[in-house]
């Protein structure tokens, strides 16, 4: 089997600092994996390396089977989701947005589009705050669509850089079992 994603030999530096180093890691189809460390450990910086979003020496290798229609088929959930909770837009609405890398920014949304949306938070369990405004929902909830965003163009890989960061144990706990129910169509790799 093939990996997803191999990383040879990577290091990160900021300035004086190393923050990774000589850090060789192979991403196969299957695989849940955890990543633990100290805060201020690199956690961070490896997700950004992975991306390509840092500079790095060493090399990360990406599988053709990662890319369709030229983007790459990874779900992201970031430590912290900056979002201007004024901004009015629905839940459904966030959900959608993940589609961008397959529409583009002008083609509208179809009903296709919203089902699969109203699927993915029916799943989450927050299919009944669909259409509510994202200033009106708590930040569990908005977890759960950014979540729904993240998978929603179905990739071989998701990315979710400590997901239970201010959210409470009772979603901490539907998460998990979320993630479960996902690793049976996809990586997942988890700080």
């Amino acid at each position: 089997m093939e990996a997803l994603i191999s990383l040879k030999n990577v290091a990160v530096n900021y300035e004086t600092t190393t923050a990774l180093e000589g850090v060789s890691l192979d991403i196969y189809p299957d695989d849940f994996l955890g990543i633990i460390g100290p805060n201020g450990g690199g956690k961070t910086t490896l997700v950004k390396a992975i991306f390509g979003n840092i500079a790095h020496t060493g090399e990360v290798t990406y599988s053709p089977a990662l890319t369709e229609h030229g983007h790459r088929l990874i779900g992201y959930l970031p430590q912290q989701s900056e979002f201007d909770r004024s901004f009015p837009i629905s839940v459904i609405e966030v959900v959608m947005s993940g589609l961008q890398a397959e529409k583009g920014m002008l083609k509208r949304y179809t009903a296709e589009d919203r089902k699969r949306a109203m699927e993915l938070l029916d799943m989450a369990g927050v299919a009944d705050i669909a259409e509510r405004q994202i200033s009106e929902v708590s930040g569990g909830q908005m977890q759960r669509a950014l979540l729904c965003r993240a998978v929603i163009l179905e990739p071989k890989l998701l990315i979710l850089d400590e997901p239970t960061n201010f959210v409470d144990n009772q979603f901490e706990n539907e998460l998990y079992n979320l993630l479960h129910h996902l690793a049976e169509r996809m990586a997942i790799v988890m700080v």
